[in-house]
């Protein structure tokens, strides 16, 4: 009884064309078929598989709860992979037997070849489904009346993985399919995500243009029912350090077509590998650095809003206090995100790329989501911060100080009066307006080149062929053939690279810039601070209510205004030594300084810059009589004379000494004296006012470049439209920081804009 094995194997072909679905109360080819298995139990089994009964086809693995997860996890797979070795171990050899629809076995078939594809493709990459570690994906649409030509018969696959036993002897491991279109008493139980639910089975088709004849089998079918999905899954066993996985699980999704016209008519197909191993420990690890990180970065924004607030000259704790606070903590989170991903990056490019024995696979895109929220909000918070800056140094205090002095006299006629008096010589403003140019053009001087920057990343992702790092295949090469598979993107990847080559260029040019460049051919901020001292003209620079910079720039020859003759033997005997120091004090080189000004000193410059900029009060001090230009001029002749005599120590009620800051107050970017009755001018040796200016902002500039450019290539799939975004933003921002600082400059220091160039 039941040992017609063709019938047996024909009654399974049914039950698998019906989606192997079960009922209790079904009668259909599943629901007999199980009625035979049941009946059959003390007939024996076959390899010792419970679910294998002589002369029966395998369909099932049982409905018992919880036996998918047994199957899928219990054991491992007996054999390693490695992505670097021999063929036996870098390729998957999947291996069918077939049948057709009567039962009858057709032969062994090998997946290679594209047995299961559908979709058409050359040898080469239809194979590369089957490389260990390639992720692989196929998708296109066939048109039916192709299918139905091509599969006019039926054919069903019991699936295989061929390994290697102890003893040499070639061994087979049954594959378990998951169909999705199963029905478990009338639910689909496979399309959960909860394992315990689902019923594996063992037998699957491709397309199934017999079911859907109505009467005649020589007519062409009403419906044709398509495997549209087809998925191999690998899972990697956690803590393996040998390429060990779990048994392999097949998807399959099946499509119902309608046929009314087979010529017009098409179906989307895809093919897919995938591979995932357990990612929690990663989260888990991501998570704890992402806290830790994260409260230290509440610390350091608080130091820097303490810093800030004595630098403002004020106690209270406001809502612009708080306000400053999380400007300062986004900045510090976007580093820590930052840096988080691309830790994350730069780990998973190298250890999944550069092993041999498979112990690491990538996220699956799915797993990525939050890998990409995390770049996201880097790029928001960073982006805050880059505004900030932007508005900080839009709004800084700045003045020239003019030490030159009249010299002589000349008599000047008196309009009316008929006589000439004699006035003092006037001062040429020609060396003001040649240092606002000068101060005008390094705002938005960078430690790197920004075009060098992108080009040189573009170059290397898309020339030179490090964008082939970021694919989802265990090649680390950088050439690929053109005849070669290609396998999907990594999100993950593609950012480590991007921004692994941002970092990495960015740190040659700076270190380039820093000890070649700017010693051998032009360092711009040191020439500025050399001008400063030629033209005898000096910075007072406010970034800060009661903090700012100072350059002193006082000539050592008491004069600049000369001519060549008379300029070129100054600096000869400068050369020689032949005249005092440079410095602010007597016997030293110290030109710059960080300045904390008293209240006092800060009203009273704000009482003079009011007249300087006529919006209040004290304009009406001046000559009513007098048109705006004489106004200005003398508004900026108050300011010269008070800031000079200030410098020049003569306002003892507003003095200031000078230190050298504390190790400690350097790290923390904060100073522990209070102005209270002296301002204090802190020796500054590394050029400091460059804060309010690009060049001293570069970490800031290069982690938002890197951040825009990953953005939008995540969103784009494309480097070389994301260099060019990226590079139209620097050209933006730079030109509204030229334009918008051009006219603070002008605003604060009294210069004319038509003379800034």
């Amino acid at each position: 009884l039941y040992s017609n094995l063709t019938a047996c194997q024909a009654l399974g072909n049914m039950c698998v064309m019906n989606m192997n679905s079960l009922s209790s109360s079904s009668n259909d080819a599943c629901g007999l078929f199980q009625y035979i298995f049941v009946s059959t139990a003390r007939v024996g089994i076959i390899h010792s598989i419970p679910y294998w009964r002589p002369n029966l086809p395998w369909l099932y693995y049982g409905d018992q709860p919880g036996l998918a997860s047994q199957v899928l996890e219990k054991n491992h797979f007996p054999t390693t992979f490695t992505f670097k070795g021999t063929d036996k171990d870098v390729k998957l050899k999947f291996i069918a037997a077939s049948f057709d629809a009567a039962g009858n076995f057709l032969k062994w078939q090998s997946l290679e070849g594209g047995l299961l594809q559908l979709c058409p493709d050359t040898q080469t990459k239809l194979d590369a489904a089957y490389v260990f570690g390639t992720t692989y994906q196929q998708n296109c649409k066939i048109s039916v009346s192709k299918i139905l030509l091509d599969f006019a018969n039926p054919v069903f696959y019991d699936l295989f993985l061929e390994y290697n036993g102890g003893n040499g002897q070639q061994h087979l491991w049954a594959v378990p399919v998951l169909n999705l279109n199963l029905q478990y008493n009338e639910k689909f139980v496979n399309q959960g995500s909860n394992m315990n639910n689902w019923l594996l089975t063992r037998r699957f088709f491709l397309v199934d243009a017999l079911s859907g004849k109505e009467n005649d089998l020589g007519k062409p079918p009403r419906v044709i029912r398509i495997a549209s999905k087809i998925t191999i899954s690998i899972r990697l066993v956690s803590h393996t350090q040998r390429g060990t996985i779990y048994p392999p699980l097949i998807t399959v999704a099946y499509t119902d077509v309608l046929v009314q016209n087979p010529e017009t008519q098409s179906v989307m197909v895809s093919f897919a590998v995938s591979y995932e191993m357990n990612q929690r420990e990663a989260q888990i690890q991501t998570d704890i650095a992402l806290g830790v990180l994260g409260g230290l970065a509440v610390l350091w924004s608080l130091l820097k809003t303490a810093g800030w607030k004595r630098r403002t000259g004020s106690s209270l704790i406001d809502l612009q206090t708080v306000f400053k606070f999380l400007l300062f903590y986004a900045g510090d989170l976007a580093n820590v995100f930052f840096i988080i991903t691309v830790g994350t990056g730069i780990y998973w490019l190298v250890f999944f790329k550069a092993q041999q024995f498979v112990s690491v696979l990538l996220p699956l895109p799915s797993q990525e989501e939050d890998f990409v929220t995390y770049i996201a909000c880097a790029f928001s918070l960073k982006a805050l911060q880059f505004l900030h800056l932007l508005v900080s140094q839009l709004a800084i205090d700045i003045f020239f100080i003019d030490w030159e002095r009249p010299k002589g006299k000349v008599l000047k006629a008196v309009e009316g009066e008929g006589v000439t008096k004699s006035t003092a010589a006037p001062v040429s403003i020609w060396r003001t307006y040649f240092i606002a140019n000068e101060w005008n053009e390094i705002q938005t001087v960078r430690k790197i080149n920004p075009l060098f920057q992108v080009l040189a990343v573009l170059f290397f992702l898309e020339v030179v062929g490090f964008s082939n790092l970021a694919l989802m295949d265990a090649s680390s090469s950088l050439t690929r053939s053109s005849e070669s598979y290609v396998a999907p993107w990594s999100r993950i990847l593609r950012f480590g690279v991007s921004a692994a080559l941002w970092v990495a260029i960015a740190i040659l040019q700076v270190i380039f810039f820093a000890v070649i460049y700017e010693r051998f051919v032009e360092d711009k901020i040191s020439q500025f601070v050399d001008l400063c001292c030629v033209s005898n003209i000096s910075v007072f620079l406010l970034s800060h209510n009661c903090f700012g910079h100072y350059i002193h720039g006082r000539s050592v020859h008491g004069h600049a205004d000369t001519n060549m003759e008379e300029m070129n033997m100054n600096l000869k005997r400068e050369a020689e030594n032949l005249c005092s120091q440079r410095g602010l004090l007597p016997n030293t080189d110290g030109q710059t300084f960080q300045i904390s000004i008293s209240r006092k000193m800060r009203l009273n410059y704000d009482w003079i810059h009011e007249t300087l900029t006529r919006k209040r009060g004290p304009a009406r001090l001046l000559d009513s009589s007098a048109n705006t230009f004489e106004q200005s001029t003398r508004a900026y002749n108050a300011m010269n004379k008070f800031l000079s005599s200030f410098i020049d120590h003569v306002h003892k009620e507003m003095d200031y000494i000078v230190k050298d800051k504390l190790l400690l107050e350097r790290i923390l970017g904060m100073e522990f004296m209070e102005p209270i009755e002296k301002s204090i001018f802190y020796n500054d040796e590394g050029h400091s006012f460059t804060d309010v200016l690009y060049y001293g902002n570069e970490t800031t500039l290069l982690i938002f470049d890197i951040l825009f450019f990953s953005v939008v290539d995540l969103a784009s799939q494309s480097f070389v439209l994301a260099a060019i975004l990226t590079y139209l933003q620097q050209e933006i921002f730079r030109f509204i920081r030229t334009t918008l600082g051009q006219k603070n400059l002008a605003s604060k220091t009294l210069v004319d804009q038509r003379f800034l160039i």
